[in-house]
């Protein structure tokens, strides 16, 4: 698992080429807030919004997960624990004001720049509308 790429991996590269090909200026592997050892993928942190690529292994993609036979009981646990660190590291950035986008390996990458870039755009008019007060 050491030899696991946890950052870099072909979908983000794929996904933070368009976005930064179409204007869009990130941060990577962001800490998450009072969630020691949890890093966002690719984080627009003014519009407080939250991109994560997950493996379809790793994460249980309901497609595309496989169940490892040898040692089988030690990999469903480790497995289980991942889904629930997800659900949980979600929940917290929401209740934090984040808006969590999650999108497996498997997603093409121009689908995913379109919802991210369509996800960050409505939340900087929303900051925008509040910020003026909503009036034009």
């Amino acid at each position: 698992m050491r030899r696991q790429a946890s950052r870099d991996t072909a979908p983000e590269v794929a996904v933070r080429r368009l976005l930064h090909a179409s204007g869009h200026r990130y941060r990577l592997n962001v800490r998450v807030p009072d969630m020691p050892r949890r890093t966002i993928d690719i984080a627009f942190t003014r519009a407080k919004v939250a991109v994560f690529l997950d493996g379809c292994f790793w994460h249980g993609c309901p497609e595309h997960a496989t169940q490892p036979k040898a040692n089988a009981e030690w990999w469903r646990e480790k497995l289980d624990r991942n889904i629930a660190r997800d659900l949980e590291t979600s929940k917290h950035l929401a209740e934090s004001g984040w808006t969590v986008l999650r999108f497996w390996e498997h997603e093409t990458p121009d689908r995913v720049a379109t919802r991210v870039a369509a996800t960050v755009a409505r939340r900087h008019r929303k900051g925008l509308e509040r910020d003026s007060g909503g009036a034009q």
